[in-house]
């Protein structure tokens, strides 16, 4: 079993090497590395019958199955695959699963095809448990701070703005409330763990000095923030953001109501508006029950008044008075709340442009 090379996969992950995974789609689809590309050694069903052959009777016979179901034409197109690939990719490297039969196999057929290319030793499962150890070891290597603050004091925004930070809502696909989802959906929870450990191993230059995350909780949508990493968090001194309702109010209709719109727009030219409008509409249901039922239908009764606006003169801004009302009716006193019984964490407090001069300085 060939051994982990560490140091190999911190320069593989961290320059973004073009990578070749050769394990079936099945397994691809499951969780990937961010720079691979899957050109399967077999295919699904091939995977299935040769999984089923080595139960039954052994490694010889899967082997053998293997071998029978990727012969004559069907080998040639694959080997032309990783051919193709790999003169658009010539310093890329190649993996299976655990970097044994099935990436050896490739390797020998490319280079009887007069092409050369060196293997990841461990393969995914090594490379992955890797990832998994970076992220664990994240606090450890960094101290954290966490930019905490209303709903829409643009938290995002200013960890964008900081070359050490981790956005966390970024990877997850998802801006982390019940408007958070968006376009396209979210990756599996590898892959999100996965490309969460790349920018770690990218911030490893900046070791020993703080890194700056976003206060989340440990779900963003459908996804968990990894154990050790938000219990780390939860520990984090706290920086406050602090802007006015107005600023927040702006922030959402500019994120959530016209970055939006403008995606539904690329996506679905002629059902755009229609889309958007039932996002907005799903995501306020799904916090009905806690806004209760009277002051849900008043919003409710602001939103489509809103829509109504935006469809007849395709203005946005009236979006503001449901979205300002949210905000002073629901987020912030369930905000107020939470801070209270953190607020000895903090260790500062102020606007924006404040918070972006004291990070500077902030080690």
């Amino acid at each position: 079993m060939p051994q982990p090379d560490h140091s190999l996969y911190l320069s593989l992950l961290r320059d973004g090497t073009p990578l070749l995974d050769v394990r079936a789609p099945i397994e691809f689809n499951k969780g990937a590395f961010p720079a691979s590309c899957n050109i399967p050694l077999l295919e699904d069903s091939e995977r299935s019958a040769v999984g089923t052959a080595y139960k039954r009777s052994g490694q010889e016979a899967a082997i053998a199955l293997g071998t029978q179901l990727v012969s004559g034409a069907t080998k040639e197109a694959r080997i032309q695959a990783w051919r193709s690939w790999f003169a658009a990719h010539p310093n890329a490297w190649l993996y299976c699963f655990r970097g044994g039969l099935r990436s050896n196999t490739v390797q020998q057929w490319l280079a009887q095809a007069g092409i050369n290319i060196p293997l990841v030793p461990g393969g995914y499962k090594a490379m992955r448990q890797f990832l998994i150890d970076t992220i664990d070891q994240a606090s450890t290597t960094h101290p954290l701070v966490m930019i905490a603050g209303p709903t829409g004091s643009g938290k995002t925004h200013l960890l964008n703005a900081l070359e050490r930070s981790l956005d966390l809502e970024g990877f997850a696909h998802h801006r982390g409330s019940a408007f958070g989802s968006q376009l396209g959906g979210q990756p599996t929870q590898i892959n999100f763990e996965n490309a969460l450990a790349v920018r770690l191993l990218a911030l490893q230059r900046f070791a020993g000095q703080s890194l700056f995350i976003e206060d989340e909780s440990q779900a963003i949508g459908s996804l968990s923030v990894p154990f050790h990493l938000h219990s780390a968090m939860k520990l984090a001194p706290i920086a406050l953001i602090e802007e006015d309702t107005q600023f927040r109010t702006q922030t959402i209709l500019n994120d959530y109501i016209r970055d939006n719109l403008r995606q539904f727009k690329e996506a679905d030219p002629e059902h755009a508006f229609e889309n958007f409008s039932q996002y907005l509409s799903h995501a306020l249901a799904k916090i009905q029950r806690r806004l209760g039922g009277e002051r849900y239908e008043q919003i409710k009764g602001l939103m489509d008044s809103a829509l109504a606006a935006q469809q007849r003169d395709g203005d946005t801004q009236e979006h503001a008075l449901w979205i300002e009302r949210l905000l002073t009716d629901y987020y912030d006193p369930m905000y107020s709340y939470q801070l209270r019984k953190r607020r000895e964490r903090v260790i500062f407090q102020g606007d924006s442009q404040a918070f972006l001069a004291w990070a500077a300085e902030h080690r």
